[in-house]
């Protein structure tokens, strides 16, 4: 109860205490601190701040009639890069994952979707003229390009030294064989035969079942009582701190030194860490992409120019993070991650990073970079503004915040912590909350930092909506997480299958909202609105509702392909209800 009541409190205060501030020392261009909004807009204002508005491509292809012009390219090399990017990259990694044998299929829909929507790019910029001199949006998709022509090789490498060692062993020869070694497969066989084998001694039957139950690698085994089972076995190797079996069978830990196990060889620290960076680049990739994405659309709309570009950069980085924070939170829902516990279950392995730990991880870099960046622009002896005191408040507060919850979830801090309670001779069990996380601080500084945004000041009043939008939007969000973590302490998990909590789904959606608001909520996209008659909240709150359900669409196409896929290639996991 203390982390809920404690987080309700400190954003309700934030909240008014915000209000009260930023009425008072507001920020806008020629306007005092104590002026209104503004309900209409002021071009002589906007010209003694900002240049006149460029044309670009996308007034030049459909506000001039010109037959000419073929936006129906571009609208090709967009459709065939999303296709590229977030459909056969997302399959590809699931196939990868799974070993599955059609992975190498994906890869070459990858790349050919690739090719076809550069073409169509080339094809374009041979037809249109110049509208935006110096963009960098070209070079960095090839750049993304050459990153996964470079994973590609290396997972080509890997499997070409398996295939020599498979031929190099002089077993009997068979094309099913050389193909599980190409993908992987049969060594992951091996290793789960060999470190199993030498538990078989007794009952070699019920042994067998048992070997090939862990063989599969699915499910996980609780000596508690869940509502769910998943195949009575508990994912445990020969290295870790429990066993396959119960406390009173004759395979147990007492008599376990007994059998004879051969010897395993462990992975190298080195390649642990190798296949870490490999899997992580493999995603980032896709949020690249996005980010990629983000820049064609202000290059072929002619945005972030001239002295706007330094509050564009910031609506569009900052809100794309809270977006894909937004979709990793629906995902967490989905059942993703739950391997390592990140699907709000019970961790089938100890000895990964929580997820609470990583999203703290993630706001401690976003705010210690960002106490720097908001001097951007500014030329040196320019004393402080009132608006960059306010933002590095927030930045500090967001790496402030993310380095207590990085303590909070290191598991040297939780014993030194433990330590003030008991003595070190004593032997005390740990309480049932302990089997999961309880970190209420990255939602804290979001929640904060909403309701602060929301209150922000601004020029022109449709402005002041848009930033109580999402700002009202990252607040719900805090407020459903605090919720999901007082009946998670409640109720801690008890079963290695994804709990789904309904409180995360709204959650995820609250946040994935306000992260597309937050970009919406742009200075030159919100003079736009207002030049072109678009300058109505329900607008813009019932496209930030549709784009996010477009995207949860997304996420459960790549999670259930990933899950389906995983499916199919292992036996399924069954069900039985212990109630």
């Amino acid at each position: 109860m203390r982390p809920l009541s404690l987080a309700l409190v400190l954003t309700l205060v934030g909240a008014s205490l915000a209000q009260e501030l930023l009425i008072r020392d507001g920020h806008g261009h020629g306007h005092g601190h104590h002026a209104q909004p503004l309900l209409e807009l002021n071009e002589t204002e906007i010209t003694l701040y900002h240049d006149p508005t460029p044309p670009s491509y996308y007034t030049i292809d459909w506000d001039v009639l010109d037959p000419k012009r073929h936006p129906g390219l571009i609208i090709t090399h967009a459709l065939l890069m999303f296709f590229a990017f977030f459909v056969c990259l997302p399959m590809g990694l699931a196939l990868r994952s799974a070993k599955h044998p059609l992975r190498g299929v994906a890869v070459g829909a990858f790349y050919g979707t690739f090719l076809l929507a550069c073409s169509a790019s080339s094809l374009y910029r041979k037809t249109t003229p110049d509208m935006y001199p110096h963009q960098r949006h070209s070079r960095h998709g090839y750049l993304l390009l050459f990153a996964s022509l470079a994973l590609t090789a290396i997972d080509t490498f890997a499997a070409s030294v398996r295939i020599f060692q498979y031929v190099r062993a002089g077993r009997p020869y068979s094309f099913r064989g050389l193909w599980s070694s190409a993908v992987g497969r049969e060594m992951e066989d091996e290793a789960a035969n060999a470190e199993y084998a030498g538990l078989i001694s007794e009952e070699p039957e019920s042994m067998e079942e048992a070997g090939h139950e862990m063989k599969r690698g699915r499910t996980s085994y609780d000596h508690g009582t869940t509502a769910q089972w998943a195949n009575h076995v508990r994912h445990h190797s020969t290295h870790s701190d429990g066993t396959l079996f119960m406390p009173s069978s004759p395979h147990s830990e007492a008599t376990l030194h007994d059998a004879h196990l051969p010897f395993v060889p462990r992975v190298s620290l080195v390649r642990r860490i190798g296949r870490a960076l490999f899997a992580i680049t493999e995603r980032l990739i896709i949020v690249t992409a996005f980010g990629i994405s983000l820049s064609g659309i202000v290059v072929y709309t002619g945005g972030c120019r001239q002295n706007y570009i330094n509050g564009c950069l910031a609506h569009l980085i900052k809100g794309g993070i809270f977006w894909c924070y937004g979709i990793a939170s629906f995902a967490r829902y989905l059942g993703w991650g739950a391997g390592i516990g990140w699907a709000w279950n019970l961790p089938p392995q100890s000895g990964k990073p929580t997820a609470e730990f990583v999203e703290s991880a993630v706001i401690f870099i976003y705010g210690i970079t960002n106490v720097w960046m908001e001097r951007f622009g500014a030329q040196a002896g320019d004393p402080f503004t009132t608006k960059q005191l306010q933002h590095i408040g927030i930045a500090i507060m967001f790496w402030g915040a993310g380095l207590v919850g990085m303590a909070v979830e290191s598991k040297v801090v939780r014993r030194w912590l433990a330590g003030l309670a008991v003595n070190s001779s004593e032997t005390v069990s740990e309480p049932k909350t302990y089997t999961a996380s309880f970190n209420p601080f990255p939602a804290l500084v979001i929640g904060v930092t909403g309701s602060v945004m929301a209150a922000h000041f601004q020029t022109y009043l449709f402005q002041v909506q848009i930033h109580s939008l999402w700002g009202n939007l990252l607040l719900a969000f805090a407020v459903m997480r605090c919720i999901t973590y007082f009946f998670v302490w409640v109720s801690p998990p008890k079963s290695t299958l994804p709990s789904r909590p309904p409180t995360e789904a709204l959650a995820s959606f609250f946040l994935t909202a306000g992260g597309i608001s937050f970009m919406f909520s742009t200075e030159e996209l919100t003079i736009a609105a207002m030049r072109r008659g678009r300058d109505d909240i329900m607008l813009f709150v019932v496209a930030a509702v549709a784009f996010t359900c477009i995207a949860f669409c997304w996420t459960i196409g790549v999670v259930g392909f990933h899950a389906w896929v995983k499916q199919r290639s292992k036996p399924a996991v069954s069900y039985r209800d212990t109630a």
